[in-house]
């Protein structure tokens, strides 16, 4: 698969498990969702509170993984497995967060992007392993 099939794959998933390294080198995830936006040059976008774990690890380790997959297909094949293995950055600027706005995420950041502790996790792919079928392969981003 190409880095646009998989990004194409990745549209029509919407959480996405996230994997930081934690304090005691242990390791936390947590679901995340990707609103659909996944225009793949190898980023992945996650909308945050700053207060969040989440946010503490990236700031003290920024290596991540991310785990995705997505539903079986309507003919009964298996559905598509993603590992992602990546470096993630804490971003506070406003104009991004305009940029890869969706109305879905004022559930959880209820004055939209003047949510006072909002920030934005970008997700950037090192490697990209992927199952779907009896394709598999490995990407270098």
């Amino acid at each position: 698969m190409t880095l646009e099939e998989i990004a194409d794959e990745m549209k029509g998933i919407d959480f996405t498990m996230l994997s930081t390294r934690t304090e005691g080198d242990a390791i936390a995830a947590r679901p995340m969702s990707n609103n659909g936006d996944v225009e793949y040059d190898g980023d992945s976008w996650f909308f945050a509170k700053a207060d969040h774990r989440v946010v503490k690890d990236i700031e003290a380790d920024p290596t991540v993984g991310l785990t995705l997959q997505g539903s079986k297909s309507l003919l009964g094949k298996p559905p598509i497995f993603i590992a992602i293995e990546g470096r993630a950055e804490v971003l506070r600027d406003r104009a991004l967060f305009k940029a890869h706005w969706t109305k879905d995420i004022e559930r959880w950041a209820e004055q939209g992007v003047d949510t006072p502790d909002l920030v934005l996790l970008k997700v950037h792919a090192r490697r990209i392993h992927y199952w779907k079928g009896e394709d598999e392969g490995e990407l270098t981003v």
